[in-house]
């Protein structure tokens, strides 16, 4: 099986409820040694077919992981990609072979940097949604996390929404 299958396969059967037991804090997410905290995305203009998404990936562990692939219930594909400006131009790559963090190390996904691609949006993403998803690690394994969608122009993740509001 390839590793694109597998994560396909992966997705299929890992997407769906989210546990409560598999979030630490509103935003953190955790397997293994990692944890992801805040995934965000921005909203995408009417017809888009990419999305963006961002967060911070703490590996707590003594050993490198690598992140290796993932999915959203709105994609067809994930794609972990660099954003560089090379003689002013701004260029954006895959990153190959997956995105390693190493020990007591935390990289960051943000605008203009690395970033994750959520590529053939099966819908557009607005702000205020919540979006499911997974990260599948090397060593971790899977980990579904939850994406916050922030405007268009969105520099930062959207502000946490009071769950009791009104009450």
């Amino acid at each position: 099986m390839t590793k694109r299958s597998l994560v396909a396969l992966l997705s299929t059967l890992a997407i769906g409820g989210m546990p409560s037991a598999m979030a630490q804090a509103p935003g953190t997410f955790r397997a293994g040694a990692i944890v992801v905290e805040a995934p965000w995305s921005r909203a995408t203009p009417g017809g888009a077919k990419v999305g963006s998404g961002y967060m911070r990936i703490k590996n707590t562990g003594s050993e490198p992981d690598r992140l290796v692939g993932g999915s959203t219930v709105v994609a067809e594909r994930f794609e972990v990609h660099r954003s560089t400006v090379v003689e002013g131009v701004a260029r954006m790559e895959p990153v190959a072979g997956g995105l390693e963090i190493g020990p007591g190390q935390t990289v960051e996904l943000k605008p203009g940097a690395l970033h994750a691609m959520l590529v053939n949006l099966r819908q557009g993403l607005n702000p205020g949604d919540t979006v499911k998803g997974m990260l599948v690690f090397e060593k971790a394994g899977v980990l579904k996390i939850e994406y916050r969608v922030g405007g268009i122009g969105a520099q930062a993740a959207p502000a946490a929404a009071n769950v009791h509001q009104g009450h």
